[in-house]
C-alpha cells in the first residue's frame, strides 16, 4: 500500500511521561471512546516539556546532533513515499524491513512535529497509520511465521510488539491534530486491535516471564495510557487476571538479581532493558504512586548500571545466545543511560553517552545533553564484582575480576543459572579479556541478525548444534555429551555453587561447584588473576577438580584468538587428513590438527594477538592428550567461524585436576620492526596435592616462585595444611598465598597464613 509522500523520519526513541490529570475509563466502551476523543493532548511526553525542549535543545550539542540525524533520516523517508506493503517476508526481508522503517517514521514524525512546530510531520505520521488503519484488519498469521505465536505485520509476535512500542510514542504525540473520525479510525483499527493481538487473543504468550512478554506488557501498556484505557494499563501491570502472577510487575520481579543481573545474560539484558524503562518511565510519570524506580530496591536503575559493568571494550561479554558485535552503543543502553541519568543523576552514565554519541529526543535526553554541555560527566568506573542471579539471589552469579582498567585484563567466570531457552551449555565456563581484545573467547550465538542470506537472520541450526554445546565453551565435558544432555529445561533447574570472591592487592580469586551437569559427577573450579613484581602484567591461574564416581572421559576445552607461535609439545600432525572429533555434540564441527599422546608432564602453547604475546602452561593430574583443533567441520552452508580450541583429555579416570596459568607478555610491533618479551617469565608449573587441599606452583624466570593453595572446603573458619616443596604451609580459610625470592626464601606466606 503507497500513499502520496508528505515529510517522515526516523527518531530514537522519546521516553518521558506527563502526569496524566485524568482518570483512566474502566473500559474501552463505545461511549467511553466518543468522551475521551476530546482529550487528545500528549500523555507520554506534556505539551509543555515539548515546549521546552523546542526552545532549548538547539543550545545543547548532543541533543542538536540528534535532531539533526533525525531529520536526515527523514528525509530518506519523504523520498519513498507512504509504503506500507502486505506483510510477507521474515526478518530481514523487505516487507519486515519498511514495517521496521515505518514505526520509526511514526514515532520520528511525533517528535520533530513537537520540537518544530511542523504540521507536516503530523500530516505524515497521520497518512502513515491511517494506511495501517486499512491493513491491519485484513491480516492473519504471518505467512512466513515463526514459533508458537506468529506476528501480523512481523514474523513473529516480539517485532508486533515492538512496532507498538515506538508507534504509541509516536501517536500521542500527533494524535491532538487529529479529526475525530481519524482519532476514532486509528486507535480502533491500529492501537485497539494490536494491544487486543498482543494480550487477551495471545494469552500464553502475554504472561510468559522472559523477554518476549516485556515488550508485549510494555507495547500494551504504553498504548492504555495514550487511550485512557485503565483496563489496558492494569492487564500490563498485573496480567490478565490483574492477579500479579503475570505482568510487568511479575517479570521485574523474576527476571532480575538483586544486582540487578538479568536471568539470559547481557545481550537479553541489553535487548529486554529498552521495554522495562520505557514502561517504567510512564509508570513513573503517570502513576508516581507506584514508585516504579524503587521497586525492589532500585532494581531497574541497577540493571543498567550492571549492564555497562558486563562489557569489555565497549562490548557486552557474549555470555548464552550472543551476537558478538553489541555493545555499549545500542539504541536500547542509549535510552537506558538517559533515563537511569535523569532518574539519579550519577555523573559516570556522562562518559557512557559521551562514548555512545546518542541520546533521546525527549526530557531525560535533555538532561543528558545539558549536564555534557556543562562538563559534568566522571569516568565510568569498572570494577571487580559478583553479580548475583536469580530472583532472590541464590542462583549462581557471574563473576567479573579487572585490573589496569577498562581495557586492562578482566577474567569472566559463567556461574550463573541456565538462562531460559537462551542459555548455553556451559556452567563454570571462563573469559579472559586484555589488551582490548577477546583472548579467551566464547563463540556467542550462531545467528546473522536479519541478514536475509543466512535463514532470514533466525538463529541458524547450527546454534543447537555447535554454539551451545559444552565443547564449545571453556568448560569440562564428560563422555563428549554436554552438559544437562543439552535440556535448557533441566538446565534451569540446577544453578553453580559459588564458594569463593575475594579481592586482595595483588591477588583477585573467584570459585564454584557445580553438581547436577552430569550424574555423579561435581566439579570445582577456581580462576584467579594474580600480580607479582617479576611479572610484567597479571597472569589468570584456573584450576579443576573433577569427582566422578566411575571411569569416564573428561575433556577441558580452551577456544583461544590469536596466531599460535609455539606448540610446546610433541603432537602428530593431522593436517592432511584434519580427522573430526567426534559425531554429535558439537564434536562433529571440530577438524583435529594435532594431537599428543598422553602426559601428566606440564605443556605450553603460546600465541600473538594484536601485538601481546600470551603463554599458556597447562597439566593434569591423570595422563591427558592435548588435541589442536578449530570450528568448522559439517558445515555446508558455511555458517561457522573457524575458531581455534585446545582440550585437553584425560581417559578412563573417575577423578582429575586440570591446572593451567595464562601469562600476557611482551610486545610486538610490526611498524617499528621490534620484539621485546616474547619469551614468558614462568619457567615452570606444578600441582601438589594435600589431604584437603591442592596447590599450584609457579616458578619464575627470576627463581622467584608463588604459590597458590586451595582448600576443598572454603568455609573462612576452617584450617588446613599442604606441604609445598618440602615446606608444610598451614592457613585458614578458602585459600592462601605463599610467595618466596630466588633463594627460597618465604616472602610472602607464613606456615600458618590466613587470607
Amino acid at each position: 500500500m503507497i500513499r502520496p509522500a508528505c515529510l517522515a523520519m526516523m527518531v530514537s526513541a522519546s521516553l518521558g511521561i506527563a502526569a496524566l490529570p485524568l482518570s483512566l475509563p474502566a473500559a474501552a466502551t463505545p461511549a467511553a471512546i466518543d468522551r475521551i476523543a476530546a482529550d487528545a493532548t500528549p500523555v507520554l511526553v506534556s505539551a509543555a516539556q515539548w515546549r521546552q525542549m523546542a526552545q532549548d535543545g538547539g543550545r545543547y550539542p548532543l541533543f542538536a546532533r540528534e535532531q539533526a540525524r533525525a531529520a536526515a533520516a527523514l528525509r530518506k523517508a519523504i523520498a519513498a513515499g507512504v509504503v506500507v506493503p502486505q506483510p510477507k517476508d521474515p526478518g530481514g526481508g523487505y516487507s519486515h524491513e519498511q514495517h521496521k522503517r515505518n514505526y520509526q517514521a511514526i514515532q520520528g514524525a511525533g517528535a520533530l512535529y513537537r520540537l518544530t512546530g511542523n504540521r507536516t510531520y503530523a500530516d505524515y505520521a497521520r497518512e502513515l497509520l491511517l494506511a495501517y488503519a486499512e491493513l491491519y484488519p485484513t491480516l492473519g498469521p504471518h505467512p512466513a511465521g515463526r514459533g508458537q505465536v506468529p506476528g501480523r505485520l512481523f514474523w513473529q509476535s516480539l517485532n508486533d510488539s515492538v512496532w507498538l512500542v515506538h508507534a504509541s510514542q509516536g501517536y500521542d504525540a500527533i494524535r491532538d491534530t487529529l479529526s475525530a473520525d481519524d482519532r476514532r479510525t486509528i486507535d480502533e483499527q491500529v492501537f485497539r486491535r494490536m494491544a487486543r493481538f498482543l494480550s487477551d487473543q495471545t494469552p500464553d504468550n502475554f504472561s510468559r516471564i522472559h523477554n518476549h512478554a516485556t515488550w508485549a506488557v510494555a507495547a500494551v501498556g504504553m498504548t492504555g495510557y495514550v487511550l485512557r484505557d485503565r483496563d489496558m494499563v492494569d492487564k500490563a501491570l498485573l496480567g490478565l487476571s490483574k492477579d500479579g502472577k503475570a505482568g510487568f510487575l511479575k517479570q521485574i520481579d523474576d527476571l532480575f538479581s538483586p544486582d540487578g543481573y538479568y536471568e539470559e545474560g547481557p545481550y537479553y539484558q541489553r535487548y529486554a532493558l529498552a521495554p522495562f524503562l520505557i514502561f517504567a518511565n510512564a509508570i513513573e510519570r503517570v502513576e508516581p504512586q507506584r514508585r516504579i524506580f524503587a521497586h525492589r530496591d532500585g532494581v531497574l536503575l541497577k540493571a543498567v548500571d550492571t549492564l555497562v559493568q558486563s562489557s569489555y571494550a565497549g562490548y557486552f561479554f557474549p555470555i548464552n545466545d550472543a551476537i558478538l558485535d553489541k555493545g555499549l552503543d545500542t539504541e536500547e543502553l542509549v535510552a537506558g543511560v538517559a533515563v537511569a541519568y535523569a532518574q539519579t543523576g550519577d555523573a559516570a552514565l556522562l562518559s557512557v553517552a559521551e562514548r555512545q554519541r546518542r541520546t533521546l529526543l525527549s526530557p531525560e535526553g535533555l538532561q543528558v545533553a545539558q549536564a555534557l554541555a556543562a562538563g559534568r560527566a566522571k569516568p565510568f568506573a569498572f570494577r571487580s564484582l559478583m553479580l548475583r542471579d536469580g530472583p532472590n539471589g541464590d542462583r549462581g552469579g557471574l563473576a567479573i575480576l579487572r585490573e589496569g582498567g577498562e581495557d586492562g585484563q578482566t577474567l569472566v567466570m559463567k556461574n550463573t543459572s541456565q538462562g531460559m531457552g537462551h542459555g548455553h551449555f556451559d556452567k563454570l565456563n571462563w573469559l579472559f579479556y586484555d589488551n582490548g581484545q577477546r583472548v579467551v573467547t566464547d563463540y556467542g550465538a550462531a545467528r546473522f541478525l536479519n541478514v536475509e542470506a543466512k535463514a532470514g537472520g533466525i538463529y541458524l541450526p547450527e546454534n543447537a548444534s555447535w554454539a551451545k554445546q559444552t565443547v564449545a565453551h571453556n568448560t569440562l565435558v564428560v563422555n563428549e555429551q554436554s552438559h544437562f544432555g543439552g535440556d535448557w529445561k533441566l538446565g534451569q533447574r540446577h544453578a553453580p555453587t559459588p564458594l569463593l570472591f575475594a579481592q586482595t592487592d595483588d591477588l583477585q580469586i573467584a570459585s564454584a561447584r557445580m553438581q547436577g551437569a552430569y550424574d555423579g559427577v561435581a566439579f570445582t573450579r577456581t580462576l584467579v588473576l594474580l600480580e607479582h613484581p617479576d611479572l610484567s602484567l597479571p597472569v589468570a591461574i584456573d584450576l579443576v577438580r573433577v569427582q566422578g564416581g566411575k571411569p569416564a572421559r573428561y575433556d577441558l576445552p580452551l577456544h583461544f584468538n590469536g596466531h599460535i607461535m609455539t606448540v610446546g609439545f610433541d603432537a602428530q600432525q593431522a593436517i592432511a587428513t584434519r580427522p573430526v572429533l567426534g559425531k554429535a555434540n558439537g564434536y562433529q564441527h571440530l577438524w583435529v590438527d594435532a594431537s599428543s599422546e598422553p602426559s601428566t608432564d606440564p605443556r605450553t602453547l603460546s600465541w600473538l594477538l594484536d601485538g601481546r604475546f600470551y603463554s599458556y602452561r597447562f597439566g593434569s593430574s591423570a595422563p591427558a592428550r592435548a588435541i589442536l583443533a578449530e570450528s568448522g567441520a559439517n558445515d555446508p552452508d558455511f555458517n561457522l567461524r573457524r575458531e581455534q580450541a585446545l582440550i585437553q583429555r584425560v581417559d578412563g579416570q573417575s577423578e582429575v585436576s586440570f591446572f593451567a596459568v595464562l601469562e600476557p607478555h611482551g610486545e610486538y610491533n610490526g611498524t617499528a620492526e621490534y620484539v621485546h618479551g616474547a619469551s614468558s617469565r614462568i619457567r615452570a608449573l606444578h600441582r601438589v596435592r594435600g589431604d584437603d587441599a591442592e596447590a599450584i606452583v609457579l616458578t619464575l624466570a627470576s627463581g622467584a616462585s608463588v604459590a597458590l593453595a586451595i582448600a576443598d572446603d572454603p568455609a573462612p573458619d576452617h584450617r588446613h595444611s599442604i606441604a609445598i616443596d618440602g615446606k608444610t604451609r598451614q592457613w585458614t580459610g578458602g585459600y592462601a598465598r605463599f610467595d618466596a625470592s630466588a633463594g627460597g626464601r618465604a616472602t610472602r606466606g607464613t606456615e600458618d597464613h590466613t587470607p
